[in-house]
């Protein structure tokens, strides 16, 4: 394929260029109140080509071979009417040359197990938790995504990866009277098709969270002492901090790119935040991203202090910053953007015991269940949460919404723990869908949060 896109490019004259082709495969059982509702795959390929050319950049998708010569033309036009609208002059940073094919590190690739065995595992979690009590509905799908990407750019780089991801996930229902409670199950992954096998304990215990909300007392409004499970800890690393880390929003909006200057004190000083897509078997791995940079570890935040943003090559030169292998596409239908991959509030030193010992008094807040930013403002929903008197979790509290302000909360820390856990079932709707986003962290206790109900 990689001599395929080299023809398809031979006579590009440009300042620059790359060009992707991918296949997607894509396998999927939906099933609703233990009905089949979706059954089948699919699998579908494309090309993404880019040119800078005279400073403005321009790309083209396109899905069959024999309009690659259309495309190179189209994009050149597109390049030269940007260029003549006099304005800003794209740049893009220097990266090494990179000659690699990449496979996914799978212990049991999904695509070797059948559609029908897929169908029996997503049934078999169905049955089992619409027979639990108090559970009404139980709406569940299985999906894995095979993706085959080649990247060929004008430098020299050539580069063939594989990404593979499992997942399934759904919402229990439960419901008493006119009451109905839904919590979340999700399981699944970069690393292959056990990680939704023999999950079934872990699936009961959703279900006996939804069953319990429909006896907890909801929330009362009002400003706590608070320690986030890692998952709602994730939420808030992800929405409030890390997409205010991607080069490309905080490029956009110049009051964003005063408050968060590299060096600017932003969090207490024990504060560390951290994107590391290198983490083998984790939602979030790759290698190279869509522009065919190497992804690395990179401190978001140091001590409290902003140290790092997100780049792809373009905003990367626009700051002049380091490279940080993060421009990601969803497929080949688009050209990539600023994403994140595994994003993370680096573990402390306390244990969860020794957290709500510190808090005393407060609450502790289980899942998360969306939520939305205004600028530097957040709402977080969260599943399910308890009070916590003296230092021990007590009752069950429902209707659940955190409010507050970025800059705020992250002088609000008081405590980090010990623990680790990234999400296995992630995802992230910026200008395209990538779901293979991925966040988490370990339980963390904040001072002075506002929570309010529905």
């Amino acid at each position: 394929m990689i001599e395929t896109l080299k023809r398809m490019t031979a006579s590009l004259d440009a300042e620059y260029f790359d060009i992707r082709y991918e296949t997607k495969q894509v396998a999927r059982v939906v099933m609703s109140k233990g009905e089949v509702k979706s059954y089948g795959s699919n699998i579908g390929d494309g090309y993404v080509l880019r040119v800078l050319k005279d400073g403005a950049l321009a790309s083209v998708s396109f899905t069959r071979p024999e309009q690659a010569a259309a495309a190179v033309k189209k994009a050149l036009e597109n390049a030269s009417v940007l260029a003549s609208g006099h304005g800003t002059k794209r740049r893009i940073a220097p990266s090494p040359v990179v000659k690699e094919t990449v496979k996914a590190r799978l212990e049991e690739d999904p695509r070797t197990v059948s559609l029908p065995e897929k169908l029996d595992l997503t049934r078999r979690y169905s049955e089992l938790l619409l027979a639990q009590p108090s559970i009404a509905n139980v709406d569940i799908e299985y999906t894995d995504v095979s993706r085959d990407k080649y990247f060929l750019n004008s430098e020299g780089s050539e580069i063939n990866e594989e990404l593979v991801t499992t997942r399934l996930s759904g919402s229990i229902v439960a419901q008493e009277g006119s009451l109905t409670q839904p919590v979340r199950v999700s399981f699944g992954g970069s690393n292959g098709f056990q990680k939704v096998r023999n999950r079934e304990n872990e699936a009961l215990e959703k279900a006996k969270i939804a069953a319990g909300l429909l006896k907890a007392e909801p929330v009362t409004a009002g400003t706590y002492r608070m320690v986030l499970n890692p998952g709602m800890a994730g939420v808030f690393t992800h929405e409030a901090f890390g997409h205010f880390s991607e080069a490309d929003i905080v490029r956009d909006l110049p009051s964003l790119r005063e408050k968060m200057q590299i060096g600017t004190p932003l969090g207490v000083d024990f504060l560390n935040i951290i994107d590391d897509a290198t983490l083998p078997g984790q939602l979030g791995y790759y290698k190279y991203d869509d522009e065919g940079v190497a992804v690395r570890r990179t401190h978001l935040m140091t001590n409290g202090v902003l140290t790092a943003r997100l780049h792809d090559r373009f905003t990367a030169a626009d700051f002049g910053e380091p490279l940080s292998g993060h421009a990601i596409a969803e497929d080949y239908s688009y050209a990539p953007i600023v994403r994140m991959g595994n994003i993370f509030i680096q573990p402390g030193q306390y244990s969860l015991e020794e957290l709500l010992a510190a808090m005393d008094d407060g609450l502790y807040i289980g899942e998360p269940m969306g939520g939305q930013t205004s600028g530097e403002n957040f709402t977080f929903g969260a599943n399910y949460g308890y009070h916590v008197k003296n230092g021990k979790i007590a009752g069950m509290i429902r209707d659940i919404n955190i409010v507050g302000n970025l800059y705020q909360t992250l002088k609000n820390v008081v405590m980090i723990g010990s623990d680790f856990v990234l999400k296995e079932s992630g995802g992230c709707g910026k200008g395209q869908t990538n779901i293979r986003s991925c966040f988490g962290g370990p339980h963390v206790y904040f001072k002075d949060l506002t929570v309010g109900g529905k």
